[in-house]
């Protein structure tokens, strides 16, 4: 089977990225990109961005997650710590996140180390989750192989029960990372394959760089 995507082709031509309208912070020009993104139509999860980690086997992987929470230190999501992302993460925290906005023809690449969050706000997210989500978290061994579905539905409605008039607490496995940039790169869609690309990259004396790359 052959499939020929060499016509496959669109013009970027919905905005520009230039150097005298970006701001010092990276973060706050992040900031700046998802709020116009929140206020743009058609565009559903702006907060899914993929995580890409080098898995105990040697291999890169790349999955989408959905990101909880970003302020000036950088970019938390939730997870299972015993999964392929969770164990990869232990042994490697260098991770690349990186978020596709078609919508506005953009991205935005992150390169930075993963690190736990306090236990204490992952309680908080946790106990902000509706009670299926809950449920699943302790359902799911996840990344482990199962035989069927049907194991895991059978678990799901054994939990259902147990918890029926319990609190479900959150399993000691399962938490957020925070990703702390140590470079972010924004690239912003333009004509003719020329287009706009700024990376930021944090300096020793925690000022950040800027230069633009070439597509």
């Amino acid at each position: 089977m052959q499939n020929d995507l060499s016509d496959y082709r669109k013009s970027y031509q919905k905005s520009e990225l230039l150097e005298g309208a970006i701001d010092d912070n990276p973060l706050q020009q992040f900031q700046k990109w998802f709020y116009e993104l929140e206020q743009t139509a058609g565009m559903e999860e702006p907060n899914a961005m993929t995580v890409s980690t080098i898995g105990l086997d040697g291999f890169p992987k790349s999955r989408v997650v959905l990101m909880k929470r970003f302020n000036q230190e950088g970019f938390i999501f939730y997870t299972n710590y015993d999964s392929e992302k969770g164990k990869a993460i232990a042994q490697n925290g260098n991770v690349c996140l990186s978020f596709f906005w078609p919508v506005l023809e953009r991205q935005v690449i992150i390169k930075g180390m993963a690190v736990k969050i306090a236990p204490n706000l992952s309680d908080g997210y946790f106990e902000s989750r509706p009670n299926g989500s809950k449920l699943g978290a302790l359902a799911s061994n996840q990344s482990e192989v199962v035989p069927n579905r049907e194991r895991l539905e059978t678990r799901l409605k054994q939990l259902e029960e147990e918890y029926k008039d319990k609190e479900i607490l959150r399993p000691k496995n399962w938490g957020g990372y925070l990703v702390k940039p140590q470079s972010i790169e924004f690239w912003q869609g333009r004509p003719n394959r020329l287009h706009d690309r700024i990376r930021y990259t944090l300096q020793e004396d925690y000022n950040w760089k800027i230069e633009r790359l070439q597509p």
